[in-house]
């Protein structure tokens, strides 16, 4: 019997409401939703604008906005938001959603922070062209950093980690003593009387190998997705996953879902704790102009299979308030990265992401893992219903795997499941029938 299934923490951007800074650098009133709005395809088949479906183009200054949000998210199995933070030596940007959170103490849902400590440029990713907003460390600011946070690890709504408000650090690789600063930061919640920090860094835009989170004070990494690094061959030609013979924009690097999976899935297990990523879609042609990326061929049953089985991993490799998996992201709309419902794919995604948790409460109970034969043997039980875990086992299993590392895990599967269905058949899938009706 699971005694706690693992918890889906989403990223979340608060960039749904004007500032003076946006004003300046980007135009009166620009928001997320300025470059969202504009978006054109930039190849045959592409899924742009993304327009949004129930929540509408939002002002995240409006708490019927923000309670609506939190609302949505519990109803399909999301725990909590991590709200990107954006300080550069005490001057904070985009500060309004979390702010007011806080004086408040609405929506009643739980949230963490993640210091996106880049510059912040007109590249919109931190690299150093053209910085609007450069970041510059000293202990000094990393002391006074971390005290403005205190109003929110006091708050109860703030996710711990046995007990440890949980703090998300976007790029360690760029502090000039990430121990030193770690060291800083837990004295400091230490004297005003707080528990320790639980200190995660986001493994994102790493360079080259750098030292395990152990090494520089952190307790555990989450893993950024999708993963730069695992995002498998660059599609060319449409021909190659959708059998339409266009060739892509040269200007758009476009990668398939279905791939970046597979290597993703495939990745060696660390030495270190890590929490495991998940992205539902991405396309960031809408915010970037010069060389965006799309991938294509994502869909929520696809995320729906890829979600379960980061869920049974963490379910096996975690235990208690350490089972957490990211979500990139809730309102990413400007790279093309959302949960949220859009028009296209409607409650597609977060329905996905409540089919998967369910599956892995299923898992948990029986022992059961879900592979091609199960799948199979059970569709037919199901047609016209939301079983979307089922058919995208069923769809993904039939796909050509060269790597015999997946082959051998597919097979495992397959007997594990086989095994249970000759003894308890009626007993799973009885809870299957009404889970999914």
């Amino acid at each position: 019997m699971i005694t706690s299934l693992p918890k889906l923490i989403a990223f979340y951007l608060p960039q749904y409401h004007p500032i003076p800074e946006n004003d300046q650098w980007w135009g009166k009133g620009f928001t997320e939703w300025t470059n969202v709005r504009k978006a054109t395809p930039r190849f045959p088949g592409q899924y742009q604008p993304h327009v949004p479906g129930q929540l509408g183009y939002y002002d995240l200054r409006d708490p019927k906005v923000r309670a609506a949000q939190a609302d949505l998210a519990r109803e399909y199995g999301i725990h909590g938001f991590c709200y990107y933070h954006y300080w550069f030596n005490g001057r904070r940007l985009l500060e309004y959603p979390l702010n007011e959170n806080l004086k408040s103490g609405e929506p009643d849902f739980p949230f963490c922070v993640c210091w996106a400590n880049e510059n912040w440029t007109r590249a919109w990713d931190g690299a150093d062209r053209e910085i609007l907003l450069a970041q510059e460390y000293s202990d000094e600011d990393s002391l006074v950093f971390i005290n403005s946070l205190i109003p929110s690890f006091r708050d109860e709504r703030y996710i711990r980690v046995n007990g440890r408000p949980l703090l998300l650090l976007y790029r360690t690789g760029l502090l000039p003593d990430p121990r030193r600063t770690a060291d800083i930061w837990r004295e400091a919640v230490r004297r005003a009387g707080i528990e320790d920090l639980y200190l995660v860094r986001v493994e994102n835009r790493m360079d080259g190998p750098e030292p395990s989170p152990p090494e520089i004070g952190f307790d555990a990494a989450v893993e950024f997705a999708p993963n730069w690094g695992r995002l498998g061959k660059r599609v060319l030609n449409l021909s190659e996953s959708s059998g339409q013979n266009h060739l892509v924009d040269p200007d758009v690097s476009v990668y398939d879902y279905e791939q970046i999976i597979t290597e993703m899935l495939l990745k060696p297990e660390p030495s270190y704790k890590l929490f495991r990523g998940i992205f539902p879609m991405w396309d960031n042609t809408a915010r970037r102009k010069k060389g965006p990326l799309a991938i294509i061929n994502s869909s929520p049953d696809k995320y729906a299979f890829w979600l379960s089985h980061l869920l049974r991993q963490t379910l096996e490799s975690h235990a208690g308030e350490e089972r957490l998996v990211f979500i990139n992201a809730w309102n990413e709309w400007g790279e093309g990265c959302h949960l949220e419902p859009d028009q296209e794919h409607g409650l597609g995604y977060l329905e996905a992401t409540r089919t998967a948790l369910a599956m892995t409460q299923l898992y948990g109970d029986s022992e059961v893992a879900i592979g091609k034969d199960f799948a199979e043997r059970l569709l037919p039980s199901f047609e016209g219903t939301s079983d979307l875990l089922l058919q995208t086992y069923a769809r993904l299993n039939r796909l050509k795997v060269d790597n015999a590392q997946l082959k051998a895990e597919q097979e495992i599967l397959v007997r594990r499941i086989e095994d249970i269905l000759n003894s308890k058949s009626w007993k799973i899938t009885e809870p299957l029938r009404r889970l999914f009706k």
